[in-house]
């Protein structure tokens, strides 16, 4: 037991230590370094101001702190003043002061603290952006080893040739044998069962499978592990496990994360994908090429269309804000996120720290960063870059045969019924304009009490800074209204807080005074407070108020009686004069009912047209109601304009330097690079150039990942990052010989994991550490490993019998009738009860909520690509084992299936232990769990407890 948990300390954490101190560095340049300077430099950095004594552009401007002390408490986000000032907790504690940071830059702040605050600053000045801080030239990055083209080495001759069973065995044999020392036995039949099952198709053997393969491993192990081998890669199941290792470098979740979070009601078409892309062995380079740029690959048959459209969900699966009002900012934060995945899932770089400078430690200039945002700012991820919620693109998936002439007709009537009503609105816009009069005569005030529904005049309202008091615009409500006078941008903000006399749904208005010619703010920010939450609009007052000439509707939101809503209206990064007159609610009801009462006796034409536009409405809610349903996917497509874009300056959206053209890393490229068409975004070309085969990295990479996954550890242990950050490989002529075989076959990734688990090198037996090699660099021997969060449940599931083995398909009720622009999904994903017992791949993968027991083991990290899971040995792992309401209900099923035998006690326990350890129990064992049946009083819940304690115990969670 302790040799195993020194084994485990020295060879398990090392390597994700070793990532996760350069992923931090990485993670601090491209999303907290541009926060800092767009929201923070203004008042604490020496190139503007020092507010308070606290400098934030050097890492040791944190560390020393203001006049307040230290900002940040590395690892501790809720003892740090930065946190607790960025959120708003503390009242004489704000920052920024005009305008706190949006849901998503505060979360990235304490996730920043929370890895520990992560900072490669020195301790001078930030360096322009504009120069070269550390790192390599591009001429220089040619002679890093990772890359350099892959040439196919010889392989090495050895002492002992009959130990290898092919080429890999010899690198690692070479190696072993110049440091003087052994290979350890192969792995017992049992072992090697168990390992083979979890690492290709993550489940446990049964016993019948046990003992199928150790019969057999008795006459012709190599040939018993042959046969198994290629048994389990033609199983489904193969294509869900591998597919989850994938899924992790994707960064697959269900949500979109952040506090308002949205659905991806069609995310599981591209877990699907990602599944059956694995079974069925489709090329590498092909994966590759159908997640960039599948919308753009020709396909044979309607299926293959939909499989490639699917494939670009890739690129839309990250963590997004799509509430960000700033859009072309949220655009290019996306395609940041972008950039940064596409860089370590296929390349093992960190593109994204060369947003707001050159790289400082890699070969990558800015003007390669801005070279591929081009191809990515020539595609549309966002459906919208106006509405306030914006959302992802769901592409119609086409069908094939009769179904798609169905469909097409459909959706040829409901475009015709779409363009009548809108036809007919327009009718009855220009009628009701004609014939209804307004509330008062033009050029005339009103007072608030002539109005319906709860009035707020500017009078009653809350005012921060100094607005001007104004009648020059006539047509008031009230004594007159307010003006910003365009002065004091981010000072001034009014406040509406209505007392609400009942719980109901109200149509929020506000007025202000509208004059032609008079350069009024075109983008004024309002935010709502309402019960269900908070929403931000945006109003323009260049253009007259729709509703009586007075007042423009913000929404419809439901407010709680004597409940503490608001409407705060802010001139912060207003373009013009801002006004405020009064807010008006009406009880949605109420709206109705005027309209109705509005509508009787005015003229024939426009009763006549308001009854088209109503009969219209129900046709086409019918028809959408009764007619087919066309399945979508989330996906891309190549934007109208396709250009290069501009540098962004330290990364600021707003802040643009030179325009570069649409290209590649110069370091990775070669003479036969093709460059960006100029007719399509440039994804074609850019899925050509990392799936080809003179890419330095992208074979390399993948091999690296594969054997990582297999091993635990890969031949370059910083598994997503191949650079001067990352480790360099500690066999780098076997990674390069099995980068060129893995191309020369094809790509094909079953082909790779065969040829690497029917080495001796892979079935060597679990050893000791060795003195000349501690960290078993040269794989004398096996590596004990945790099983990972969804080996252990499925595991679980498995030996209760409650596994179910369906495969693919939706798996979140209710997530395809969820708006955009509701707040359902919150409430969804919140409150949502996972009572699934399908395999883990297949369990609701949200951003902002995960399964307790994959919190517990380190499930992957949704919110960033990872080819390489954590590994932590915490007491709360011990502790759900024994205690979690799932773990108690599993264990009694599972004795269940033991206990119900007439079997003998001792044949039962046997049985137990094959099942859940995949070996018999020792004699010790034997005895103390029979001793303890035989006293029980309650004999099933004795048989519960024992399995609980298997549950419980390391040979469970650990393979040997």
């Amino acid at each position: 037991m302790r040799l195993s948990w020194i084994h485990f300390a020295l060879f398990v954490l090392p390597p994700a230590l070793a990532q996760a101190a350069t992923e931090g560095d990485a993670f601090f340049e491209s999303k907290v370094r541009p926060i800092l300077v767009e929201r923070c430099y203004e008042c604490h950095s020496p190139d503007k101001k020092v507010k308070g004594g606290l400098r934030l552009d050097v890492r040791e401007g944190w560390v020393k702190g203001g006049d307040t002390g230290p900002a940040i408490a590395p690892g501790k986000p809720k003892e740090s003043l930065l946190i607790e000032a960025v959120e708003y907790a503390n009242r004489d504690l704000q920052m920024p002061p005009k305008q706190r940071l949006s849901a998503a830059e505060a979360a990235v702040l304490r996730d920043w603290v929370q890895m520990g605050a992560p900072d490669p600053r020195d301790g001078g000045p930030a360096a322009p952006a504009t120069k070269k801080v550390v790192g390599l030239s591009v001429a220089d990055g040619r002679k890093f080893w990772c890359y350099q083209p892959v040439k196919k080495p010889a392989v090495p001759a050895v002492s002992d040739p009959a130990w290898p069973r092919g080429d890999i065995d010899r690198f690692i044999l070479a190696k072993i044998e110049a440091a003087k020392l052994q290979p350890a036995p192969p792995a017992s039949a049992a072992d090697l069962a168990r390992r083979l099952y979890f690492n290709l198709i993550g489940l446990p053997p049964t016993p019948e499978q046990l003992d199928a393969f150790t019969k057999q491993a008795a006459n012709d192990q190599p040939r018993a592990v042959a046969e198994l081998t290629d048994s389990l890669l033609s199983t489904p199941q193969f294509g869900e496990a591998w597919g989850r290792h994938w899924l992790d470098v994707a960064r697959f979740a269900e949500s979109s994360g952040g506090g308002r979070t949205l659905l991806f009601k069609d995310a599981w078409r591209y877990r699907d994908y990602v599944i059956n892309a694995f079974n069925a062995d489709l090329p590498f380079d092909r994966f590759i090429r159908e997640q960039l740029a599948g919308d753009l690959l020709a396909a044979a048959t309607p299926q293959e269309q939909s499989r490639q459209l699917t494939a670009t969900a890739f690129l839309a699966l990250g963590p997004t804000n799509y509430e960000e009002q700033e859009k072309q900012q949220l655009r290019y934060d996306v395609i940041d996120e972008q950039l940064d995945t596409l860089g370590r899932a296929f390349l093992g770089q960190t593109i994204g720290c060369a947003r707001c400078h050159d790289h400082k430690f890699d070969p990558i200039p800015q003007r390669d960063y801005y070279a591929l945002a081009g191809i990515l700012s020539s595609t549309r991820t966002l459906a919208s870059y106006t509405e306030n919620v914006t959302k992802w693109i769901s592409a119609p998936l086409p069908e094939s045969g009769r179904q798609e002439t169905i469909l097409k007709q459909y959706e040829a009537q409901v475009a015709a019924l779409e363009a009548g009503l809108e036809k007919a609105k327009a009718t009855v816009a220009t009628l009701a304009k004609e014939t209804t009069a307004p509330v008062a005569k033009p050029g005339e005030a009103i007072a608030a009490t002539a109005l319906p529904g709860i009035v707020v005049d500017d009078s009653e309202a809350k005012v921060v800074g100094m607005w001007k008091h104004s009648k020059y615009v006539r047509s008031y409500i009230g004594e007159g209204y307010l003006t910003d006078d365009n002065t004091g941008k981010g000072e001034k903000t009014i406040t509406f807080s209505p007392a609400i006399p009942k719980t109901a749904r109200y149509e929020v208005r506000l007025a202000y005074a509208y004059a032609p010619n008079a350069k009024r703010a075109k983008n004024i920010r309002v935010s709502i407070l309402h019960a269900d939450g908070e929403e931000t609009v945006f109003v323009d007052e260049n253009q007259p108020p729709p509703i009586d000439g007075r007042f423009i509707k913000l929404g419809t939101w439901r407010f709680e009686k004597d409940g503490a809503g608001y409407v705060l209206i802010s001139n912060d990064k207003s373009d013009g004069f801002v006004t405020v007159d009064a807010l008006q609610l009406l009880d949605e009801k109420d709206v109705q009912a005027a309209q109705d009462q509005a509508a009787v006796g005015e003229p024939g034409a426009l009763t006549a047209a308001r009854k088209e536009q109503k009969k219209l409405e129900a046709d086409l809610a019918k028809l959408k109601k009764s007619g087919p349903r066309r399945e979508t996917a989330m996906a891309v497509q190549d934007d109208k304009e396709i250009a290069g874009t501009r540098i962004r300056v330290r990364g600021i959206e707003k802040q643009r330097g030179e325009e570069v053209p649409r290209g590649f890393l110069q370091v990775a490229m070669t003479p036969e690079t093709a460059p960006p068409s100029d007719h399509e975004s440039g994804r074609r070309e850019l899925a050509e150039w990392i799936a080809g085969a003179q890419n330095p990295l992208t074979a390399r990479v993948f091999v690296n990942r594969v054997w990582n996954w297999l091993f635990g550890r890969g031949l370059v242990r910083t598994v997503d990052l191949f650079s001067t950050t990352g480790e360099k490989p500690s066999h780098p002529e076997l990674l390069d010989f099995l980068a060129s075989r893995f191309v020369e076959e094809g790509w094909s990734v079953k082909k790779l994991v065969r040829e690497i688990v029917l080495s001796r090198t892979w079935q060597e037996a679990v050893g000791a550490p060795v003195a000349a090699d501690p960290e078993n660099f040269l794989y004398t021997h096996s590596n004990r490993r945790r099983l990972d969060a969804d080996q252990l449940r499925d595991a679980v599931l498995a030996v209760s019998g409650t596994l179910d083995l369906k495969t693919g398909g939706p798996n979140i009720a209710g997530a395809g009738d969820i708006d955009a622009n509701s707040t359902s999904a919150q409430s969804i994903e919140y409150a949502y009860v996972y009572t699934d017992t399908r395999r883990s791949v297949y369990t609701p993968a949200f951003r902002n909520k995960r399964l307790e027991l994959f919190e517990a083991f380190d499930f992957g990290d949704a919110n960033q690509p990872s080819g390489q899971r954590a590994v932590s040995t915490v007491a709360p792992q011990a502790l759900f084992m024994l205690n979690h309401p799932f773990m108690l209900e599993q264990a009694r099923l599972a004795a269940a299936r033991v206990a119900d035998s007439t079997a003998p006690d001792a044949e039962k326990l046997a049985d137990a232990f094959r099942r859940a350890l995949g070996r018999p129990p020792t004699t010790a064992e034997r005895e103390k769990c029979l001793n303890f049946l035989s006293k029980a009083a309650k004999p099933a819940e004795a048989w519960a407890q024992v399995q609980q304690a298997l549950f419980g115990c390391l040979d469970f969670r650990y393979l040997n």
